[in-house]
Order: structure tokens, then C-alpha cells, then sequence
């Protein structure tokens, strides 16, 4: 069968003062659409991937959250780390638990606050993925056209055609991955037509990520098999709340992407963003005449440009003056601040 991993530890900082350690941007409506980010991650994948084999790998404080917004999940399938030690040793747990209940199981791994606008393509591409992989020992990443010199992203170089590949988008080696880049250095990417923006999604089957865990990442490997004997047992918690901290704190693109010889990238088109800060959420929404975004539907611009307004319904604002500006309100809390420094939102809240 078909699964969907989908990785929910997050805090989202950068989307305060919506976004908080108590309900992260994952979980929250950001775009006022009706449904929460995870929901909507859910959601894209139609009938590919039944809600029976959807995991959610996340924090213990958010266990409840979960629930409660995916309703249908089995409760075994919302893991729960004790602690972050990065994506490498949550998508190892969650691939043990997998193996055991489906063997054959093919994964598909996604964040779980990413958007998506062309749910169409992006189903195109995952059905293709999926089969892809089910031929033999493969890993797929869907790498992201790029449409700009973004210095935010990290880059995936894709090497020759792959041969082996079948459908209608075309699927490359793996060369190398690239860590952000400066402006200069992520121009000479796109002026090369080889670069795609690195999207965190994988597609693999449970055997061969498993595999290439015990041979690139023996020592976390060694941490899941001393947790393996009480997986599905009501002893499952306690174990991995005890050895949890053991693991490295490791990427799955360090402990295995960049090391492993069965990789391909597919260059895909989708209308993806990564929903990072205000600003790609400013980029990403409609935009009235003079370059604001707007949500909240009791909002009135007068006299600026450029703006992120997100409100919540029914609360009446009237904003005059302003150019270039983030202003939001949630629970009582009252941000705004200039685009130009949404990176340092993080550091104005505790």
C-alpha cells in the first residue's frame, strides 16, 4: 500500500504571532481557506493515500492537535518524540513502525506546513513517483523548478536522465546537494537549467530506506533496534521517550541523501512554497492593485502598498500609510513590522 509520513515538529517562529510553540503554523488556518496547513497536506494527496495509512510524526505536546485535526488517523500512526533531534531519526521511527505493520509499504515523506496550489499536477507527479520507486532500489526526490534566485532554499543538482524512468516528467541522478546560497551563486544556478530548489519530499519504499539507514547511519540505526521489541506495544512510549536522546541530530539529507548511490530528483512544477515567513505568504495570496495581501474580511487599505494584513474574521482594521509592512493579530497579539525584517520575528517573542 501506500503511506504518507508527514513531519509536524515545528514551531514556525517566523510566523508569530499566529504561529506559537503552544500551536504552531501547522495546525492553523494561515491561509483562510477553512483548513489547517496539515489538513491541507491531507487533503492533496485525494485517493492516492487512504487516511488509514497516514503517520504523523510530531512533538508529545501536540498529540491532541493531531487528532483532532485528522480525524480518522489510527492513534498508533501519531508518533511522538520526546525531543528534536532534526528529520533523519523521525523518519527512521516512523519507517521501523512501517516495515512492521506493512512490508511492502511505499512512502511518501512531506512537511506538514508546505503549500501546494496545482493539486492536480502534484498527484501526477506522486503517482509517477510511486511507481517509480516500486521498481527496484530507489529513492526520489521532487526537486522544485525554480522560478527565482531564492538564497532561502537549499538547491538539488540533478545529473544525467535516468534511464530506467517511465512517464511523462522526466527523472535525473542525484548529483549533489547545495546549501543556501548566496544571490550570485543561486543566479549562476538558474542560469544553468541543472538546479532545482531542495522541497524535503521523499518517496521510497520501506525496505530500501530502511537498508540505506543501517548502511549510511549504522548508529541510528543501533537506537531503533534497541527500541524495535516494543513498537505497537503499550511499552512503545516509555522505550522512545529513554532513548530518543541517543539519537545524532541529523538530517535525512547528511545521514543518507548525500551519501547514498540509488538517489534520483524529479524537477517538478507545482505552485509549491515552503510557507516560511510572512513574506512568501505575501507572494503567494492575491494581491489587490497596490501590492497588499489581504486576509480578514473586515480589512480596509487606504494609501498603501505592499503590505501582509492577516486578521482575524470579523475584526474591523483600517490601515493608512503604510508601505512594505507585515501587520498581523492573533489572540490578542498585535504584530507589525516592516517585510524587510520578518527575519528577526523570532527573536521579539519568547
Amino acid at each position: 500500500m501506500n503511506h504518507l509520513v508527514i513531519m509536524a515538529g515545528g514551531i514556525g517562529s517566523r510566523f508569530w504571532p499566529m504561529s506559537t510553540p503552544q500551536c504552531p503554523k501547522q495546525f492553523l488556518d494561515i491561509m483562510g481557506t477553512g483548513r489547517t496547513m496539515i489538513q491541507q497536506t491531507c487533503d492533496r494527496f485525494g485517493s492516492l493515500i487512504d487516511m488509514s495509512h497516514v503517520w504523523v510524526v510530531t512533538s508529545k505536546n501536540f498529540r491532541d492537535l493531531v487528532a483532532e485535526q485528522l480525524q480518522g488517523i489510527d492513534p498508533q500512526h501519531i508518533l511522538l518524540e520526546p525531543c528534536m533531534r532534526n528529520t533523519a531519526p523521525c523518519l527512521a521511527y516512523v519507517s521501523w513502525k512501517i516495515q512492521r505493520e506493512d512490508p511492502d509499504a511505499a512512502i511518501f515523506v512531506a512537511a506538514s506546513d508546505h503549500l501546494v496550489t496545482d493539486t492536480a499536477q502534484f498527484q501526477r507527479c506522486v503517482a509517477q513517483g510511486i511507481d517509480f520507486v516500486r521498481q527496484g532500489e530507489r529513492i526520489l526526490t521532487l526537486g522544485m523548478k525554480p522560478t527565482r534566485p531564492e538564497t532561502g532554499y537549499g538547491y538539488i543538482e540533478q545529473g544525467e536522465a535516468n534511464a530506467e524512468a517511465t512517464g511523462s516528467e522526466p527523472i535525473y541522478r542525484l548529483a549533489s546537494f547545495r546549501e543556501k546560497p548566496d544571490l550570485a551563486t543561486a543566479q549562476q544556478y538558474l542560469a544553468t537549467g541543472r538546479y532545482t530548489w531542495n522541497s524535503g519530499m521523499f518517496i521510497w519504499t520501506v525496505g530500501t530506506i530502511v537498508n540505506e539507514l543501517r548502511q549510511h547511519a549504522p548508529e541510528i540505526a543501533a537506537v531503533m533496534d534497541q527500541i524495535a521489541p516494543a513498537l505497537f506495544t503499550p511499552e512503545e512510549q516509555a522505550k522512545v521517550d529513554e532513548l530518543y536522546a541517543t539519537f545524532p541530530k541529523i538530517s535525512i539529507d547528511y545521514a543518507v541523501m548525500e551519501k547514498t548511490q540509488i538517489a534520483s530528483v524529479m524537477p517538478a512544477e507545482f505552485g509549491w512554497s515552503d510557507l516560511g515567513t510572512w513574506g512568501s505568504l505575501h507572494t503567494l495570496l492575491p494581491q489587490d492593485a497596490d501590492g497588499n495581501a489581504v486576509v480578514g474580511d473586515q480589512v480596509k487599505m487606504i494609501e498603501s502598498q505592499g503590505c501582509m494584513v492577516r486578521m482575524p474574521a470579523g475584526k474591523q482594521v483600517v490601515i493608512q500609510g503604510l508601505n512594505d509592512v507585515i501587520v498581523s493579530e492573533h489572540n490578542g497579539v498585535l504584530l507589525i513590522c516592516k517585510l524587510s525584517d520578518e527575519q528577526r520575528i523570532k527573536e521579539w517573542h519568547d
